[in-house]
């Protein structure tokens, strides 16, 4: 599933500057928000998510609207980096 950044965004900055696939971006109101189309809870390079284990905050929590499977992750990532080979499978 894809993430999201919620109230407790004080738009930082850290998680856009970790976020490999360009997946985050400012919004309104001094918050960033996160493309559902872009993230992929970094697989493909990552095991863990970096933009959460940045986060100071916790501001970034799973987007329980974006339900998917780590295939379908991978599969988007593959996607977002045609011929580039997965980092962390």
């Amino acid at each position: 599933m894809a993430l999201k950044i919620n109230e407790y965004c004080v738009a930082c900055g850290w998680c856009q500057m970790v976020c490999k696939n360009g997946a985050i971006r400012e919004g309104d109101f001094m918050q960033y928000k996160i493309d559902p189309e872009r993230c992929t809870e970094c697989v493909g390079w990552y095991e863990e998510p970096r933009c959460i284990q940045i986060c100071f905050l916790s501001a970034i929590e799973p987007d329980s609207t974006h339900k998917e499977t780590h295939e379908q992750l991978l599969a988007k990532w593959e996607k977002l980096h045609p011929g580039k080979v997965p980092q962390v499978m």
